[in-house]
């Protein structure tokens, strides 16, 4: 009796199954994108407000092209031709405060164009090639750069003048400098010997001291030798008195190596890759070149305040002594006030731990602090900026504000402050986060997205410059990617829901109007087919957070009592939400699972954007910690409320998600029976500087958190199924990665694991008979290890 009692949920499973089916498979889904249809992207505007521009493809032409709407007839979509893309190009493009005026470059001509006649004119044919045309303040002259140097060319006078003179070579050498001993004494022996030689030798000197005298008679002209290095982002102030540029000296550091097996040459060849982290960062100077004053001087980070503070983290190493020295920085490029007699840098600690904004004294070069924000972790966040980059950050008209975001209460959001006195005004609180601001062409109103309404929802407002209510533009629940018109009457919205890939939209510029839909993308093979609307739950984590996640759940009489949790990639990405899915092959393959009958978790861990600092920085020196126990606790929360079975719990996921499955494999195998980790980092130590030392620091300064972090360390603990997939010419992730940890698996004697390699794949698989090999692999090993006995 006890026997066929144990039987029967054999037999139900296989009831299950043979009843579990799909119109779905593999080998359909994954086949290339082009069959779910054609769906648009980067949208943007005609100057003349009346025609919208976008990425789309109705030929099936082998990539997306650009295409337009005319509001005219907004029925007709047309494929943009050659011509009339290259005759609608402005390169180096800028507009006069009013916009009413626009300069651009046509190859070495600076072109003018009048905005409301059209009409286009010629104004200076440069002799070599230029960049970065800018209007000044005073809007007759104009600032261009070329070879290292800044020009000005006056529309009023039509007269171009140089006004730097900066060398990239190496200052001479100052002439009264003796010569090398040997060879002054082989010298003066010669002309001893000959004395016509030296009688020639004397002439000479007195015709040299001549020219001498009358050159030192006349003024010098000043010029600052960079000493090999060539000067970046030259800008002038738009009064023309000042001029700033960047000098970055790159570091030697060691680059990889990623051998491609499949060279069309038959031979294997070496692509240059990335340095590993841990690596000494590109050092970064900004000078001020005062043209009044005909000199350089450099900005210093020496006074800033708590330059010399080292990181909390120095406590759990009491036996290293650690230096209180000055850190070292990147600075951003000034941002000059509109009238040029004020600039502000953001300046960033290349430990990550500081972000300092500083009005800069032009005539010193001296740094005033303005603003100061200290994470323990790492600084981050919607708009705050990396590294070189200032991120959302300007000024005002009044050449007295400057605006700028940052995360001081936890949240990314818009601040203004007053240079003058300093005083600092949050235009937008509140627990969520601001995208993208921007101010309107009267410098009246701010436009900017949010995710007010909700963390999986993304919306446009228009807000008064120094803060007030928002009004909310757009109302259709998803994200709205907004692209305001130039005369600011419409919206052109790049709009998608869960299930509802990317369509373009209209709409006035008002709070509730009604939006238009222009295009239909799905092909009747997607339409065919009813694709889920996952829903969004919060489950209880451990410590006590409230973790969101996508759910997605079988037919009652289709359901196995299996569950899959997928891990999405990036660390730093956000999967939980209401709008079309980049991963949608992803999206498109839980659809499948949860037709045959499995229970499927998609999470939104500690790490992932759109939830503000704590949860961006939970994983910070221990990743493998909170963002693993999110997905133990998001099983636990499957177990209790959805029925699965605690012994049939697989995950997967790539790169990022890759690493996490197998840090689930090894570390909480009791509640993982299986897992595929695709891409995946498996030594912290052997990824990237910029990802990397924001979240673990460095190996060398802070080894516990990459002993704690890397899933090499905990191979031993593996006790379920492993498949690992990977590219072998992976320049983001190295296929060295996966090879390393193989040979771990074959020291320690395991067997339970199998590794699929994709030859001609990188980082991000492109062709369709990788991703269909590499999603049969995972969708066998959940069918065998997850169904069978």
């Amino acid at each position: 009796m006890q026997r066929k009692l144990l039987f029967l949920p054999l037999l139900c499973i296989a009831f299950l199954q043979a009843q579990a089916q799909s119109n779905l498979s593999v080998e359909y889904i994954m086949r290339d994108p082009m069959w779910m249809g054609t769906f648009p992207s980067s949208a943007s505007w005609s100057d003349d407000s009346q025609t919208i521009y976008f990425r789309y493809n109705l030929a099936n032409d082998p990539a997306d092209s650009l295409y337009k709407i005319g509001l005219a007839n907004k029925a007709s979509i047309s494929k943009v031709t050659w011509d009339e893309m290259k005759a609608n190009e402005r390169d180096g493009e800028d507009f006069n405060t009013d916009k009413s005026l626009r300069i651009f470059q046509d190859g070495k001509k600076l072109m003018l164009e009048d905005m409301s006649s059209k009409s286009t004119s010629l104004l200076l044919e440069f002799p070599e090639n230029f960049t970065n045309p800018t209007f000044m303040a005073n809007e007759m002259e104009i600032s261009l750069s070329s070879k290292s140097n800044i020009f000005i060319f006056n529309r009023s006078t039509k007269t171009l003048r140089k006004v730097t003179n900066i060398s990239t070579e190496s200052k001479p050498k100052d002439r009264s400098k003796s010569e090398d001993e040997k060879v002054e004494w082989l010298e003066s022996e010669n002309l001893e010997l000959l004395g016509v030689v030296n009688e020639r030798k004397e002439k000479a000197k007195m015709r040299s001291d001549y020219r001498d005298a009358y050159r030192d008679s006349e003024e010098e002209e000043f010029t600052y030798y960079t000493d090999g290095k060539s000067p970046a982002n030259l800008q002038l102030s738009p009064d023309g008195n000042f001029a700033t540029f960047t000098l970055y000296t790159s570091s030697s550091n060691k680059n990889t190596k990623v051998p491609d097996y499949v060279d069309a040459s038959g031979y294997t060849v070496d692509l240059n890759a990335r340095a590993k982290v841990g690596t000494t960062p590109t050092k970064t100077e900004v000078g001020i070149y005062d043209l009044t004053r005909d000199t350089v001087y450099f900005i210093s980070a020496s006074e800033l305040p708590g330059i010399k503070d080292l990181p909390d983290y120095v406590s759990d190493y009491p036996d290293k002594t650690w230096d209180e020295k000055e850190r070292d920085v990147a600075f951003s490029s000034p941002y000059f006030s509109p009238d040029g007699k004020k600039a502000i840098i953001n300046i960033r600690s290349n430990d990550n731990k500081d972000r300092w904004i500083a009005s800069i004294d032009l005539e010193t070069g001296a740094l005033s602090t303005l603003d100061r924000q200290r994470d323990e972790a790492w600084i981050a966040g919607p708009g705050v900026g990396y590294s070189f980059s200032g991120g959302t950050m300007g000024w005002l008209p009044d050449n007295k504000h400057i605006y700028f975001q940052s995360e001081e209460t936890g949240y990314s959001h818009l601040y203004l402050l007053d240079v003058t006195n300093g005083e600092k005004k949050a235009l937008t609180s509140g627990t969520y986060e601001v995208f993208d601001p921007f101010l309107s062409k009267d410098k009246k109103s701010w436009y900017l997205t949010t995710s007010e309404v909700d963390p999986g929802e993304r919306h446009f407002y228009k807000m008064p410059v120094m803060g007030g209510k928002m009004d909310k533009l757009t109302s259709l629940t998803g994200n709205n990617d907004v692209a305001l018109s130039p005369d600011e009457k419409k919206l052109a919205i790049i709009y998608s829901y869960s299930n509802k890939p990317a369509e373009l939209y209209i709409q006035d510029n008002k709070a509730g109007s009604k939006a238009e839909q222009l295009t239909s993308g799905q092909s009747e093979e997607f339409q065919a087919y009813n694709w889920r609307e996952p829903q969004i739950v919060r489950f209880t984590a451990e410590d006590g957070a409230q973790v969101p996640a996508r759910l997605y759940t079988p037919d009652p009489s289709k359901k196995n009592g299996a569950a899959v949790v997928f891990v999405h990639g990036a660390g730093y990405l956000q999967n939980v939400h209401k709008w079309w899915s980049s991963y949608f092959r992803e999206y498109m393959f839980h659809n499948l699972l949860t037709d045959l009958g499995y229970t499927v978790l998609d999470i939104d861990y500690r790490g992932s954007a759109g939830y503000g600092r704590d949860w961006r920085t939970g994983i910070y020196r221990h990743m493998g910690g909170k963002d693993l126990s999110d997905q133990v606790d998001g099983v636990k929360y499957l177990i209790a409320n959805h029925g699965v079975d605690p012994e049939r719990v697989g995950l997967y996921g790539g790169s990022y998600g890759g690493f996490i499955t197998l840090m689930a494999l090894f570390n909480a195998s009791e509640t993982f029976k299986s897992g595929a980790a695709l891409r995946s980092v498996t030594d912290w130590a052997h990824y990237n500087h910029g990802y990397t030392a924001n979240i673990l620091n460095t190996p060398e300064e802070d080894p516990i958190a990459y002993r704690r972090s890397s899933p090499i360390y905990f191979a031993e603990g593996l006790e379920g199924n492993l498949l690992m997939a990977h590219g072998m010419v992976d320049a983001n992730v190295h296929f060295q990665d996966v090879v390393r940890l193989s040979q771990r698996f074959i020291e320690l004697g395991k067997d339970n694991w199998e590794m699929a390699i994709y030859p001609v794949e990188d980082h991000g698989f492109v062709e369709p008979s990788s991703w269909t090999d590499e999603y049969k692999r995972i969708l066998k090993l959940f069918n065998t290890t997850l169904l069978e006995e």
